[in-house]
């Protein structure tokens, strides 16, 4: 597979256009992945060793930023969050708490479940549903995103994404706790 011509990389650039992708929820991962493994050829600090330490330090620093934005754009919560946050409308979860009266009731049936779950097949019913609700905030967030380009809606969903993510973990962790 050729390599695409080296745009100029500007600091400055938002992570979607540091990686020539549109901005939008929807990615190709493997698009996406040959995209960062370019972007790492072309600004690997073995590159620069001719042109001195402070070029390797530049190259250096570049491998981080394009690191970090692969990090942001690869996983669909912060791919999200970070769309919103380009739009004007931050997530601040730690701030910003008010959700739907619908989900704040799973949230509460979720927790109260996990509660009292004392087996591995509770916890697996509850895995499989935190997976559907993962699945579908996913596909809501495409909606919100990619047809509707809605901020404020988004970040509500990122938000109970967030919470869904949340939860798996403390499932997961009572089910290896479980299983010691």
């Amino acid at each position: 597979m050729s390599e695409a011509p080296a745009a100029p990389l500007n600091l400055q650039d938002h992570d979607f256009k540091l990686f020539g992708l549109p901005v939008r929820f929807a990615v190709d991962r493997a698009e996406l992945d040959e995209r960062w493994k370019q972007l790492q050829r072309q600004v690997h600090p073995d590159r620069f060793a001719a042109q001195g330490a402070a070029a390797q330090r530049v190259a250096m620093q570049w491998s981080v930023r394009i690191n970090e934005a692969y990090q942001r754009l690869k996983d669909p919560l912060k791919r999200a969050a970070y769309w919103c946050e380009l739009q004007g409308v931050p997530v601040n979860a730690e701030n910003n708490t008010a959700m739907p009266a619908s989900f704040l009731m799973r949230q509460m049936e979720w927790r109260e479940a996990l509660d009292e779950a004392a087996d591995a097949d509770t916890l697996d019913t509850l895995l499989a549903e935190a997976r559907d609700a993962r699945h579908e905030a996913l596909a809501t967030l495409t909606q919100l995103i990619d047809q509707e380009a809605n901020p404020a809606a988004a970040v509500q969903q990122v938000r109970a994404l967030m919470f869904v993510e949340r939860f798996t973990e403390e499932v997961h962790q009572r089910l290896e706790r479980l299983e010691s």
